[in-house]
């Protein structure tokens, strides 16, 4: 957890923020009820991002929610799902979490907390007190905790968790997270982002539970070398030293 920051009286007089939740999914149809069942009044819009499912996920999800938008993302993977619902987005704060029921909505109001009292970036940690997971296996804990150590190094950082995509963050700082990965890579994309670019960053604890259908996307080896490649290349100063090298050759 950082510091806490100064709020200013702009900030404070503020009328209350709209809240929009934005979902990825592909073949969910067995597990969207559960998630849509608990997603709190506090959300002002939900997103669903479908990624050309082949079962009932998006007639389930207008059955759950009758006012749930319904998406199509532009491209395949998750970080384009992601990208694509956050263009949508017309909330002041933006929320991310899985389809799978993996991630409770019922934590919701602990982030939008953090954001409402100054924070621009909210990530929720599995490995804070208070926090936890039911479904991590010893692979994906051991590819954590070294993508985590990088992430802490290179960034100047004091992070406890990483691969984690229950996030939540001011939708006006879209921009400066300039969000490009197309796969699962860009949840530390968006941490590095928001990192290099000073944002006031908070993690909330957070309970990781079971997948509750069905299998996941997730390749722990494969994603696990794209997390590391995008935590390289986005680094501070490697853009710059980068364009150096090539301006030398050209």
């Amino acid at each position: 957890m950082y510091n806490d920051p100064i709020i200013s009286n702009e900030e404070k007089a503020r009328p209350p923020a709209i809240v929009s939740l934005v979902v990825p999914a592909r073949n969910e149809a067995r597990n969207i009820p559960w998630v849509f069942e608990q997603i709190p009044a506090c959300v002002d819009e939900v997103i669903l991002v479908d990624g050309e499912s082949s079962d009932a996920t998006v007639p389930m999800a207008q059955h759950c929610l009758p006012t749930v938008r319904n998406v199509r993302q532009s491209g395949p993977g998750k970080g384009n799902a992601l990208r694509t619902g956050f263009l949508e987005a017309k909330g002041d704060y933006v929320v991310m979490m899985d389809a799978d029921g993996s991630m409770s909505p019922a934590e919701i109001p602990h982030f939008l907390h953090f954001l409402e009292h100054g924070y621009d970036f909210v990530k929720g940690s599995r490995f804070v007190a208070g926090g936890g997971s039911l479904d991590i296996t010893p692979i994906r804990r051991m590819g954590n905790h070294v993508l985590l150590a990088a992430t802490n190094r290179l960034y100047h950082a004091s992070l406890t968790d990483l691969c984690y995509g229950f996030c939540a963050f001011r939708r006006s700082f879209l921009d400066q997270l300039d969000l490009h990965a197309a796969g699962f890579e860009i949840e530390a994309e968006m941490i590095a982002h928001a990192l290099r670019s000073g944002l006031r960053i908070a993690e909330v604890p957070s309970l990781e539970l079971p997948r509750r259908n069905g299998r996941s996307n997730l390749h722990a080896i494969s994603d696990g070398r794209r997390v590391l490649r995008t935590l390289l290349s986005e680094r501070p100063g490697a853009r710059s030293s980068t364009a150096r090298g090539e301006r030398s050759a050209s």
